[in-house]
């Protein structure tokens, strides 16, 4: 009688492990991408205040995004983390939705000149004197809110009638500018950009990343 052989063992893969803030709108665009890519990760949620020592000794610079890779590959940046995980599925074709210089020049915008008028609009009282927010709103209106009105005046998205990396890359800041004074940025005059907000924060994809997680805590990951 033959006997059975024995079936090989699978052992589990290990996932990559992306520490991030619910809030943290660098966070909320790595994990929009990962999500938009079906990239399975351990999500480790923090707190700002208490920083993981796992968290510090795979990237030292403190802040989140961060993703750990299982070969040990660190993604220290957010545009990285969203450019990696959309290399490995990009289901409906973010990257290539527009050329991507064209796309990067958005993000560039946003995540310097424009970034740095929405935390002084945000945090007035950081500066010494404070920051008028009537004046840093008005700044960031000019900067980059108008620019992007003209561009989705034409069309659907920021580059053309597809969503693409600078529509995702771009989503969560503005989100967090329109919520600083919501009665302010409803009243500008920014139907499109309205209309756009709008419609990218109420799809499936983004109420997903936004599910609330408790903070991972080492010791339980040591028990």
């Amino acid at each position: 009688m033959t006997q059975p052989q024995p079936q090989p063992q699978t052992l589990p893969v290990p996932l990559p492990v992306l520490y991030t803030f619910r809030r943290c709108p660098y966070a909320i665009r790595a994990r929009l991408a990962l999500h938009q890519a079906g990239v399975p990760v351990q999500a480790r949620e923090i707190e700002l205040r208490a920083k993981p020592a796992a968290m510090l000794q795979a990237s030292p610079k403190g802040t989140v995004p961060v993703l750990v890779l299982p070969g040990g590959q660190v993604l220290e940046q957010s545009l990285d983390i969203m450019r990696w995980a959309l290399g490995q599925a990009d289901p409906d074709v973010w990257l290539s939705a527009a050329p991507i210089e064209q796309q990067l020049a958005w993000v560039e915008r946003n995540d310097g000149p424009f970034k740095r008028l929405l935390d002084r609009y945000k945090y007035p009282q950081r500066q010494d004197p404070p920051d008028q927010p009537a004046a840093m709103f008005e700044a960031a209106l000019a900067l980059q809110l108008r620019p992007m009105e003209q561009a989705l005046q034409a069309q659907a998205f920021l580059c053309g009638p597809r969503c693409g990396l600078a529509d995702m890359a771009l989503l969560p800041f503005v989100r967090q500018f329109a919520a600083v004074d919501p009665l302010a940025f409803a009243a500008a005059p920014l139907p499109a950009v309205h209309a756009w907000l709008l419609r990218l924060l109420a799809t499936p994809l983004f109420e997903a990343v936004m599910a609330k997680q408790p903070v991972w805590r080492e010791a339980e990951e040591l028990s």
